[in-house]
């Protein structure tokens, strides 16, 4: 297997290549047998792949129905935000920016996680511990628990762009996702494009969707996304000869 260009992609583990497979599934559900042929991609072998199985049953991460791995309800969701990514809905910016204040006086260890992947997922950054903030450009309302967290919605008084800029590290995601749409050249490879497919979703979670205002025409966040739709669909079409699926 020959790995593109692209830093930091490595081949999956069993768990990634199981989770992969069923994410990128319609409905997100599988035969035993075709997370096998997935995992021998990768060198995997079949026992290793069954006890990742198991294993993610037992964690709750999939649930096992008539000889069929599905993702439990919590990876669905995830996989309806890594779609969503795929062509987040935005609206014009008028300059308005949501803020979001933890006003909860106490918060447990898991609590704490729970809320900052909350706030990731709806690609707020952290200014500062318990604040949150971003432009107001998404078409999608802000949910998160009122009863702990004051919502608000403002405007900086110095220039949005530095601040952007000190929310997200705007130059390496730019940079990362050049090399990935480089790398999105429909190689026969299938486990290379099996990689390559997981690492751009995974990026495209991590894109904080700004508003051209403040990131510039040439930011490559809707060119990565155009690429990627030509080379998924013929990805998957690849894939399901191969796991032998309708």
């Amino acid at each position: 297997m020959e790995l593109p260009d692209v830093p930091g992609l490595r081949p999956l583990t069993a768990r990634s290549v199981v989770l992969s497979t069923l994410l990128g599934a319609y409905p997100p559900r599988l035969p035993a047998r075709s997370l096998v042929r997935v995992g021998e991609l990768f060198g995997i072998a079949e026992g290793t792949i069954r006890v990742a199985l198991s294993r993610m049953v037992a964690a709750g991460d999939l649930r096992q129905d008539h000889g069929d791995y599905a993702l439990t309800e919590r990876l669905v969701h995830r996989q309806a935000r890594q779609d969503h990514s795929r062509s987040p809905a935005t609206r014009p910016w008028p300059g308005d920016w949501e803020i979001a204040v933890v006003t909860a006086a106490s918060r447990s260890p898991a609590e704490r996680t729970a809320f900052r992947a909350r706030m990731a997922g709806l690609r707020l950054a952290e200014i500062r511990e318990g604040t949150w903030l971003r432009p107001a450009n998404l078409d999608r309302p802000l949910d998160v628990d009122r009863a702990g967290c004051l919502v608000l919605t403002g405007r900086p008084d110095g220039d949005p762009a530095a601040l952007a800029a000190t929310l997200w590290d705007l130059p390496a995601w730019a940079d990362h996702a050049r090399r990935l749409h480089d790398a999105l050249t429909g190689t026969d490879d299938l486990a290379a494009s099996f990689m390559v497919s997981a690492a751009v979703l995974r990026h495209l979670l991590a894109d904080p969707v700004l508003p051209p205002e403040l990131v510039g025409a040439d930011w490559p966040g809707e060119p990565l996304r155009a690429r990627y739709e030509h080379f998924d669909a013929r990805f998957r079409s690849v894939l399901r000869t191969h796991l032998d699926v309708p």
